[in-house]
């Protein structure tokens, strides 16, 4: 269980809800007590309609947060997956490959440790570590702080580096522009599935660790069909953090949404 977003019961809520509009629907597991035969056993649901949106606090945090980037120039991604995926890597060899071509800063989550904001530090990007604790996922209001103590530089990148995880953080909006959404090659092709929230909430899936393909029995055509299936606009990128595989198209996406986020 989450010990911010109280994830024990079933979050039902794929987009966010216009301010005053709809409810969240929270279905609770509940074990049936009945002396029925018929009952005993069973798994009742009950439904509870949640009239307020729980979720609000974190939304205006959040738009707060992109009215900041956007009036900055600044382009800001919110970079999501299981953990393991190598979201750091890729973040260490994205930072290398830039070269100082683009002014970018680092927020990095994680339950504990500096770890990943010491190895983004070493690469030459300023990063803040954001410890969750119990937490399963990045906020808004967090992020805003670490943007803060960042002093971000105008028409400048944002790289945010959620928790290694697929559920929670596909619900909270940060005031990123995109959320990517990075899915390994030694996991299951089927993850487009069985987590569809995150992957409809994506714009970009990076594919990563396509080095190992040729020693896996991983159907990389397979894992894209069933992303695109989840969410038909989701684009791809195949990529190697290890070979480079990738990386210029990464980066060439990239440089288009810093300059967009410039001109805006």
């Amino acid at each position: 269980m989450c010990a911010i977003c109280g994830c024990s019961g079933t979050l039902i809520a794929k987009k966010r809800p216009a301010r005053g509009e709809g409810a969240l629907t929270f279905r609770l597991p509940q074990t049936s007590k009945s002396d029925d035969p018929e009952q005993v056993d069973k798994v009742q649901l009950r439904v509870i309609q949640v009239e307020r949106d729980l979720l609000a606090k974190n939304n205006d945090y959040a738009d707060i947060n992109r009215q900041n980037l956007r009036e900055r120039g600044i382009f800001a991604l919110n970079l999501v997956s299981s953990p393991g995926s190598g979201k750091t890597s890729l973040l260490v060899k994205t930072i290398v490959a830039l070269n100082g071509e683009l002014p970018l800063a680092v927020i990095e989550g994680d339950q504990q440790t500096e770890h990943d904001a010491e190895r983004i530090r070493v690469a030459g990007a300023k990063a803040v570590q954001i410890n969750t604790g119990r937490g399963c996922h990045l906020d808004a209001q967090r992020v805003g702080q670490a943007m803060a103590q960042l002093d971000l530089q105008h028409d400048s990148l944002l790289l945010i580096e959620n928790v290694g995880n697929l559920v929670c953080p596909a619900g909270f909006d940060l005031g990123e522009a995109h959320k990517v959404v990075i899915l390994s090659v030694t996991e299951g092709e089927d993850k487009p599935l069985k987590y569809p929230d995150m992957f409809c909430a994506a714009d970009l899936m990076l594919l990563n660790k396509c080095d190992l393909l040729p020693y896996l029995d991983f159907d990389a055509d397979l894992a894209i069909e069933y992303a695109q299936r989840v969410n038909p606009k989701l684009q791809v990128i195949r990529i190697s953090a290890k070979s480079g595989e990738g990386m210029s198209a990464w980066l060439a996406w990239l440089k288009a949404g810093c300059a967009t986020a410039s001109d805006a």
